[in-house]
């Protein structure tokens, strides 16, 4: 971790979540604890579903169609302390959209989204509620995320 938090390319692709760090989200020393990080992306993720489509999980798997998944693989890099409570945002964009399974990349950052403070990917796997076998995603979830694709390249 640097002392001075990474700059971050514009922002063309993706889009930018705000997010609130608590005074209870920071550790004995201040800082934002690890384990919160991925905490704080899980709720930007899941609001920014429930805006494009109104995908929400509310306890019942069978109705909940796409948002029935499991994480499969998480990767974080803590590049520079986030030192205290407020406004900041979470940059999202999926790096690969499969049949049943996607990658999303995600950056924690400032509000503006100049800053990064921890970057990382996420791998989820969409799940048939009755077996919890892979699934394939709908068609109104692949059109929405093909829209968050990350450009090649």
């Amino acid at each position: 971790m640097t002392a001075e938090a990474l700059a971050a390319p514009a922002l063309s692709y993706g889009r930018l979540v705000p997010v609130t760090v608590h005074f209870d989200d920071l550790d004995a020393l201040g800082l934002l604890h690890n384990a919160r990080y991925p905490v704080l992306v899980e709720r930007a993720w899941a609001k920014l579903w429930r805006d494009l489509l109104g995908l929400r999980f509310e306890g019942d798997w069978a109705a909940a169609g796409d948002a029935c998944n499991a994480v499969k693989e998480l990767r974080i890099t803590y590049d520079a302390p986030v030192t205290r409570p407020g406004d900041h945002a979470v940059h999202l964009w999926l790096e690969r959209l499969g049949t049943t399974g996607l990658t999303y990349g995600f950056r924690f950052c400032s509000a503006d989204g100049a800053l990064t403070h921890a970057h990382g990917t996420r791998v989820l796997v969409r799940l048939d509620a009755g077996t919890l076998r892979p699934a394939p995603w709908s068609e109104e979830f692949r059109a929405a995320g093909r829209e968050l694709l990350r450009p090649a390249g």
